[in-house]
């Protein structure tokens, strides 16, 4: 049953849907919802990447080139029947995008169109500026795992389920979605139940500064339903609770007791990649659950997200199988190459904390090895904002490669380079190189035992080679 038959959803006037920018991870989600559903979907993206391949395998019409011309036909002759969908990446500038607006095409941006989709459905919103992919992948696995209907659009591709799209069956399931601070996206949500995972400084571009950007999680929070429950992350601001409506459940959590008065770890143990510990709840325990996901941040994230599944009904031994069955998502902590003595991981990590705590769990679980870092910039105003804190925290590593900045959605600033981060860092090693400086110092340079790749922007156009080039040298 799909949701055209058991759901009268306004979008569902549209039997063509065309996405200017479907290479985005929460775009191709929505084009992944759409194509299942009956519609035809089609659209632009400026590069081809795995996801574009993979959603043109999966029957979706993408072209590359931004003019006109390349519009599906029956979009351009159909205009009061399509629906364009938009990512804010797509630059002002867009041939395609400003012909679509001059022709009076109905254009909305992803955010509202997720609005649309999950009105009125019992809605789980992850929320954080760190953090938010992980956990809400998490609490989609954990539902799915224990056999609950679930429905789910996440940022990330989840390796268990092997997407960013988790179809429900029914129209009473739970929606599990990723909500994106970014652009103000998450105030297109009124969820029943909503994690927020951090409220660290980040897209100051659109903020301007922190103050703003906690203001718009307050405004976030604010449309939780009545009697819904917000779970809220230790490091989160703590004025961001105060913004709940009346009724509303808070419940604070954290590694510890003194950082989650109402769901905290005990007992946390590392053996090797995987973490064991107990989850504290002031009504239940639940012991001896077992992570195979590495890093006391992901315990973290898990905290939250095994709270959700026991308020949906998850049972204590089911969930303690769905943790243990987790997997991860791709380009989150990934191991790609692991021998006796060599690894090679790979991280989405673009924030300065993100960075922290990865290569610190990175340290935790290899202290005695030589580690070298590639990082990839994702932004110039990122780059500038945070720029002391990129190289503290990337000054963990013994060896600092350095790629150009990813612009993304932006045109050069002045002054801003990824070279300015190197005279801060105080690793042993450090340059700024190209990506085929970085493959042939894999490929000659002995001197490091363990690689991390890390970045959100086409970084990951190097793990495939990466992964050849030390499969050979590490066998």
């Amino acid at each position: 049953m799909t949701f055209r038959q058991y759901k009268n959803n306004p979008l569902n006037q549209f039997p063509y849907v065309f996405f200017l920018g479907i290479g985005g991870i929460g775009m191709s989600a929505l084009a992944r919802w759409f194509r299942a559903n009956g519609h035809q979907v089609s659209g632009y993206d400026k590069t081809e990447t795995p996801l574009t391949r993979a959603l043109a395998a999966e029957g979706i019409a993408i072209h590359y080139a931004d003019a006109v011309a390349n519009i599906p036909a029956e979009v351009r002759e159909h205009r009061a029947q399509t629906l364009v969908v938009l990512t804010p990446a797509i630059p002002a500038d867009s041939v395609e995008w400003t012909w679509l607006k001059a022709e009076g095409y109905d254009i909305r941006k992803r955010s509202q169109v997720l609005g649309v989709l999950t009105e009125g459905r019992y809605t789980i919103a992850v929320a954080g500026t760190h953090g938010k992919t992980t956990t809400s992948s998490m609490v989609a696995h954990l539902l799915h795992h224990a056999g609950l209907d679930a429905g789910a659009f996440l940022g990330g591709i989840s390796v268990n389920l092997g997407s960013n799209l988790l179809l429900p069956a029914t129209p009473e399931a739970p929606i599990v979605v990723e909500a994106d601070e970014y652009d103000r996206s998450f105030l297109t949500l009124f969820p029943d139940v909503a994690i927020v995972t951090s409220t660290d400084a980040d897209h100051l571009d659109i903020y301007g500064d922190q103050s703003a950007l906690i203001e718009s999680f307050r405004r976030f929070v604010a449309q939780i339903k009545p009697g819904g429950i917000l779970l809220l992350n230790h490091t989160a601001d703590a004025s961001v609770a105060a913004a709940v409506p009346p009724g509303t459940r808070v419940i604070r959590y954290g590694l510890t007791p003194e950082q989650g008065p109402d769901l905290y770890a005990a007992n946390i143990t590392a053996e090797g990649h995987r973490f064991h510990f107990d989850l504290h709840r002031p009504e239940s325990a639940v012991p001896g659950l077992e992570l195979a996901v590495p890093g006391y941040h992901n315990v973290e994230n898990m905290l939250a997200a095994a709270a959700v599944a026991q308020l949906q009904g998850v049972g204590e031994e089911a969930l303690r199988a769905a943790v243990a069955a987790y997997r991860g998502v791709k380009r989150r902590f990934e191991f790609v190459v692991t021998t006796p003595e060599n690894v090679y991981l790979d991280d989405y990590a673009h924030h300065p904390r993100e960075i922290e705590a990865f290569l610190r769990s990175v340290r935790a679980l290899y202290p005695t090895k030589r580690l070298r870092v590639i990082f990839q910039p994702h932004l110039f105003t990122r780059t500038r904002d945070f720029a002391a804190g990129f190289s503290k925290s990337l000054s963990i590593a013994d060896e600092v490669f350095l790629l150009d900045i990813y612009p993304a959605r932006e045109k050069p600033l002045p002054g801003v380079t990824a070279e300015m981060l190197l005279a801060e860092i105080t690793a042993p090693t450090k340059a700024f190189v190209t990506k085929e400086q970085a493959l042939a110092a894999a490929q000659t340079d002995p001197s490091f035992d363990v690689l991390a790749t890390v970045g959100a922007g086409d970084i990951d156009t190097l793990v495939p080679q990466l992964k050849l080039i030390l499969t050979e040298r590490w066998k």
